[in-house]
C-alpha cells in the first residue's frame, strides 16, 4: 500500500510516501515547499514530482493520504478526512489558528486531487481519549465545559510512538501489541505488573504525558498548545488573573496581550535572547543570568510533571525523552534526572554525553528504572495508523 503523509503548515507544505505492508515500511521519497499561497497548486506539483522522478507511474497508485491534524471540536481519534472532520476542524479554527485551517484546506484540496484515495486524519489529541474525566475537565462552570474547553493534550503520535517502542525496549511485547492497535480496539486489559513511562517530548513546542500500560493517563498541556511546559515562544502554564492584571497595568489589548503570549513569551521571553535553546545556552556559557534562568525554569517545569505523573502511577519503569531538544540536549537531561537515584532513576552521563539524536539507554546498569532517547518519527506514526486504519476494514 502506498501511504502519502501530507504535513501542512500555514505557509508551507511538506510530504513524504511511505510503501507500507504488514512486514514493515519503507520510505519512498519525500519533498515539501514553502511560501505556500496555493495549496492546489503545490499539491498537484507533488503528484507531478513523484510521476517525473519515477516514484509512481501515476497519482491512482497512492492509495491512502495521512494527515497529523491538531484539534477538532467533538472529534479525535484516528478518523476518515470526511466533511465531518473539515468541519470540527474549522470549528475549532480560533484555538489552533496555526494549523486548522491549512489541514481543512488541504484535505479538501486532496479530495480533488486524488478522488480515489482513502483520506484519514490522526488527531494529536488522540493518545488522550482514555485520560479520566478527573484529569481532563478544568474547574469551571458547566457552561463553558458544555463548548469543549477541556484538556486535550498534544503531541500525540510522538507520545504514542514512545509508549510503543519504550514496550518493547524493555521486554513488554504484551503492552507493545495493546498500543499498537489502540485507535482500532480500545485499551486492553494487560496481564501482569504494570508498565509506568514517562515521556518527554521536548522540543520547540514541549509536553510531558504520563503513559500506564501503554495508555496515557494525563498531559501537560491542556485545551491548546499554549499550556503546560514553557514552550520556544509560548508561555506554558499562567495564572488566569495575571491576564486581566497585564492589560490594565500595561494598557495593552485583549489582542496584544495574546500576541505577546504566544510570540514573546516562553524560553524567548525569559531569556531575552532567543528561542533556540542553543543560543540560550550559549549566552548562559558567557555570563548571561537570564538565560541561566530560563534553562533552570524549563528543568523545573519537566521535574515537576514527570514527578507528578509518576505519583500518579504509583512509580516509574522508564523515563524516556524525545523531539529536538529530547533527543540532542545532554545538558538539559542531566539536570533533568539528578538526584533522582532513591527513586531508582539512576543516570549514566558518559553514555548521556555521548548520545545525539539516537535511540540509546541513558541509565545506568544497576537503575531500578530506565532512562531511554527515543527519536521521534511522527510521520512514520501516522503512516503506520493510516495503514492499520485502511486494512482493517475501518473505511468502506
Amino acid at each position: 500500500m502506498l501511504v502519502l503523509i501530507a504535513n501542512l503548515g500555514s505557509t508551507s507544505f511538506k510530504y513524504r510516501l511511505y510503501r507500507m505492508d504488514e512486514g514493515g515500511q519503507e520510505v519512498l521519497a519525500k519533498g515539501g515547499y514553502e511560501r505556500v499561497s496555493d495549496y492546489a497548486a503545490v499539491i498537484d506539483d507533488a503528484l507531478a514530482t513523484l510521476q517525473k522522478d519515477g516514484v509512481i507511474s501515476s497519482a491512482e497508485e497512492i492509495d491512502a493520504v495521512g494527515f497529523k491534524t491538531v484539534l477538532g471540536k467533538d472529534l479525535s481519534g484516528c478518523v476518515i478526512a470526511d466533511d465531518v472532520c473539515v468541519k470540527a476542524l474549522e470549528d475549532f479554527a480560533a484555538v489552533a489558528p496555526a494549523h486548522n485551517p491549512p489541514y481543512a484546506n488541504g484535505i479538501r484540496q486532496f479530495g480533488k486531487s486524488l478522488p480515489h484515495a482513502k483520506l484519514v486524519a490522526l488527531f494529536e489529541t488522540a493518545f488522550y481519549q482514555w485520560v479520566s474525566e478527573a484529569r481532563s475537565i478544568y474547574a469551571l462552570p458547566k457552561a463553558w465545559r458544555e463548548i469543549g474547553i477541556r484538556r486535550y493534550g498534544f503531541h500525540g503520535a510522538s507520545h504514542k510512538f514512545v509508549a510503543e517502542r519504550s514496550a518493547e525496549l524493555l521486554g513488554r511485547a504484551d503492552v507493545a501489541q495493546s498500543t499498537a492497535s489502540l485507535y482500532l480496539h480500545g485499551p486492553a486489559p494487560i496481564a501482569g505488573k504494570p508498565l509506568r513511562v514517562v515521556s518527554c517530548h521536548l522540543g520547540g513546542s514541549s509536553s510531558i504525558t504520563g503513559i500506564f500500560n501503554g495508555v496515557a493517563i494525563g498531559t501537560s498541556m491542556g485545551f491548546s498548545p499554549q499550556s503546560g511546559l514553557p514552550q520556544n515562544n509560548r508561555v506554558g502554564d499562567l495564572d488566569s488573573g495575571a491576564l486581566p492584571y497585564a492589560m490594565k497595568t500595561l494598557g495593552i489589548s485583549l489582542e496584544e496581550a495574546e500576541r505577546q503570549l504566544t510570540k514573546e513569551s516562553g524560553l524567548q521571553g525569559i531569556s531575552g535572547i532567543s528561542n533556540d535553546i542553543r543560543d540560550i545556552h550559549a549566552a548562559k556559557n558567557q555570563g548571561n543570568a537570564d538565560a541561566a534562568l530560563a534553562l533552570a525554569h524549563l528543568v523545573d517545569s519537566i521535574r515537576h510533571w514527570v514527578g507528578s505523573f509518576a505519583w500518579q502511577m504509583g512509580g516509574i519503569d522508564a523515563l524516556v525523552f524525545t523531539a529536538g531538544i529530547g533527543e540532542n540536549d545532554y545538558t538539559v537531561r542531566k539536570a533533568v534526572c539528578e538526584g533522582l537515584e532513591e527513586f531508582g532513576l539512576v543516570f549514566d552521563d558518559v553514555r548521556n554525553v555521548a548520545c545525539r539524536a539516537v535511540e540509546a539507554e541513558l541509565s545506568a546498569p544497576h537503575s531500578k528504572a530506565k532512562i531511554f532517547v527515543i527519536p521521534a518519527n511522527e510521520e512514520l506514526v501516522l503512516a503506520r495508523e493510516v495503514f492499520r486504519k485502511v486494512t482493517h476494514h475501518e473505511i468502506s
